[in-house]
C-alpha cells in the first residue's frame, strides 16, 4: 500500500532491466546494420576508384548474342528451378494454392530477395502474397522452411565436394591450408548426409520452429531437394562460366560462387553488392584481368538480378491484383 501511494494508482510500473534490455537492443541492431552498411560502402568506393572503368565498358560493349541468349537461357533455368522450391512446400503442407500460382510468388520473392535482402523478398513477399491468397501463417511458415532448407542443402553438398575434392588454390595471406579445407569440405558432406538421414530415419516428423510446427520431408522429398539445389547452384556458376568464355575452369568458378554466397550472407548487404565482386577479385585476380573480370560479374548482376527484377515487378502487379479482384484482405 504504500509504494501504491507513492507512486499513485495510475501509474504505471517502472519496466523490469531486462524489458529495457530487450527494448535497447532493436537500436543496436540497427546501429550495427548501418555501420555495417557503411563500412562495406566505403570499401566499394575505394574499390571503385581503382577499377579501369573504360576497360570494364569495353569488355561489356563486346559481348554479343551468342554469349548473352545462353546466359540468359541459364539464368531462367535456375529462377524456374528456385520457383519450384515452393512446390516442394505446397506438396509438404498441402496447402490449396495451384501450381502457377505458387511458381508466380515464388518466383517473385526470389527476385526481390536477390536485390532486396532476405527480409523483403524471401520473408516478406512470400507473408505479403501467400496471406492475400488466404494461406495461414503457419502453412506460410513451413514453406519458407523448406524453401530455405532446399536452397542451403545444395549448397553443402556442393561446398563440401569442392572442398574436399578440389580445393581452392586461396591467396597466401589467407593462410588456410589444403587439410583444413578438405575438412571443413567433410564437415559440410556430413551435415548434407545427416539431414536426409534425419528425414529419412526420424520417429519424430514435427519440429517446433520459434512457435510453429514444421513437418520434416519424406526421404525422398529430401532427395529431390537435393537435386534442384544443387542444379540450380551449377546454373548459377554456369552463367558467370558463359560470360567468361572459359578462361576459368568450372569447378573453380562454382567453389569461388558458393564462398560469395555465404560472404553476401554474413555481411547482410542487399544483393551482395560489392561482396560478389570483391571475393572473385579476391580469388581469380592472378588468374583474370580485373577488367574482363568485373564486365563478366556486372553482365551477370544484369541477367540474373535485374532483368529478372523487371519481370516479377510485373508479376507482382498482377498478382495483386488478382488477389484484389478476388477480396483478399490486404494485410502488412
Amino acid at each position: 500500500m504504500r509504494a501504491e501511494t507513492r507512486r499513485g494508482f495510475g501509474a504505471r510500473p517502472a519496466p523490469a532491466p531486462s524489458a529495457r534490455r530487450s527494448a535497447r537492443w532493436p537500436w543496436a541492431r540497427r546501429a550495427g546494420f548501418a555501420l555495417l552498411l557503411a563500412v562495406a560502402a566505403a570499401l566499394l568506393l575505394r574499390h571503385a576508384r581503382e577499377v579501369d572503368w573504360p576497360a570494364v565498358l569495353g569488355v561489356l560493349s563486346r559481348y554479343d548474342a551468342a554469349t548473352l541468349l545462353p546466359a540468359a537461357a541459364l539464368a531462367a533455368c535456375s529462377h524456374a528451378l528456385v520457383a519450384g522450391y515452393d512446390l516442394i512446400g505446397r506438396h509438404q503442407v498441402g496447402h490449396r494454392l495451384g501450381r502457377a500460382q505458387t511458381l508466380a510468388t515464388a518466383f517473385v520473392a526470389y527476385a526481390f530477395n536477390l536485390n532486396l535482402g532476405a527480409l523483403v523478398g524471401g520473408l516478406g513477399m512470400r507473408y505479403r502474397l501467400y496471406t492475400r491468397f488466404g494461406l495461414p501463417l503457419a502453412q506460410i511458415t513451413q514453406v519458407i522452411a523448406l524453401s530455405m532448407a532446399t536452397n542451403w542443402l545444395g549448397w553443402l553438398l556442393l561446398a563440401g565436394a569442392a572442398l574436399l575434392f578440389f580445393p581452392l588454390a586461396l591467396p597466401p595471406a589467407w593462410e588456410v591450408g589444403s587439410g583444413a579445407l578438405r575438412a571443413l569440405g567433410a564437415l559440410l558432406l556430413a551435415l548434407a548426409a545427416a539431414y536426409l538421414l534425419v528425414c529419412a530415419r526420424a520417429k519424430r516428423r514435427v519440429l517446433r520452429l520459434r512457435g510453429h510446427a514444421v513437418r520434416l520431408p519424406s526421404g525422398r522429398l529430401a532427395l529431390l531437394q537435393l537435386a534442384l539445389s544443387s542444379a540450380n547452384w551449377m546454373l548459377m556458376a554456369g552463367v558467370i562460366a558463359v560470360l567468361l568464355g572459359g578462361r576459368v575452369e568450372y569447378a573453380t568458378l562454382l567453389a569461388v560462387l558458393l564462398i560469395a554466397a555465404v560472404a553476401g550472407v554474413i555481411t547482410h548487404v542487399p544483393a551482395g553488392l560489392g561482396v560478389l565482386e570483391a571475393v572473385f577479385v579476391a580469388l581469380l585476380a592472378r588468374r583474370v584481368p580485373h577488367a574482363e573480370l568485373l564486365g563478366a560479374l556486372l553482365a551477370y548482376r544484369a541477367i540474373y538480378y535485374l532483368a529478372p527484377l523487371g519481370a516479377a515487378l510485373g508479376v507482382y502487379a498482377v498478382l495483386e491484383t488478382r488477389a484484389a479482384r478476388d477480396g483478399a484482405p490486404a494485410r502488412r
